[in-house]
């Protein structure tokens, strides 16, 4: 199957999805569409939002290329992942865990006190469904996760047409042309990142975590 570069506005930069952390940079939460649709081999990559406040537009956020799939019962239940439970009052790495959702019985699930449940810790109905709607948790140790501190894309990946890796849309597109994904790598490997680089943006503006 032709590998395709899945490309998105990171519009919330917490470290909780994506979660860059221990490791491996895994989109559990959030982006249903992408997480429903990326294989194994295709790149998922985000940039910065150019919301007031923030102004990061055309910056890379982070990029992973998918090595691993997993339903979020295996999520759960996988021991390299159980770091990623969220603790809200340890570390802000510990509060952005993403390995949020504990299976009950056959169809039902625990939401852990996190990111996306309501601000006194009750369950948040609305992100259950949106997260487990599509159970399929994306994994990569072939990544490099930037935050607020990415640099900026060249030119050619923000003008118009299939070149164009900038979204200012909620949404996502997805690219087909291998020349384009092939140029993207190159860039990226350019960059000489790997890993975990940088801070999430709202880290460096002090608006999540714990204190």
């Amino acid at each position: 199957m032709p590998r395709r570069l899945f490309s998105y506005v990171v519009r919330f930069d917490s470290g909780f999805a994506p979660n860059p952390f221990h490791g491996y940079c895994t989109l559990a939460t959030c982006k249903p569409g992408i997480r429903e649709r990326a294989n194994i081999g295709d790149w998922v990559v985000g940039t910065g939002s150019d919301a007031k406040g923030v102004r990061r537009g055309g910056h890379l956020v982070y990029a992973m290329r998918v090595g691993e799939i997993l339903e979020t019962t295996q999520y759960w239940c996988d021991p390299r992942f159980e770091r990623k439970k969220p603790n809200l009052y340890h570390s802000w790495v510990a509060a952005s865990g993403d390995n949020i959702y504990e299976p009950i019985g056959s169809c039902d699930w625990r939401q852990l006190d996190s990111y996306h449940t309501k601000s006194d810790g009750r369950p948040n109905e609305r992100h259950i469904g949106r997260d487990t709607g599509v159970p399929r948790i994306l994994i990569s140790e072939d990544f490099v996760y930037y935050g607020g501190e990415g640099p900026k894309l060249p030119g050619r990946f923000q003008s118009g047409g299939s070149m164009n890796l900038r979204r200012a849309q909620r949404n996502y597109q997805i690219v087909h042309d291998e020349e384009v994904i092939s140029s993207f790598e190159a860039w990226l490997k350019s960059q000489g990142g790997r890993g975990y680089e940088g801070k999430p943006w709202d880290w460096l503006c002090r608006r999540r975590g714990p204190n």
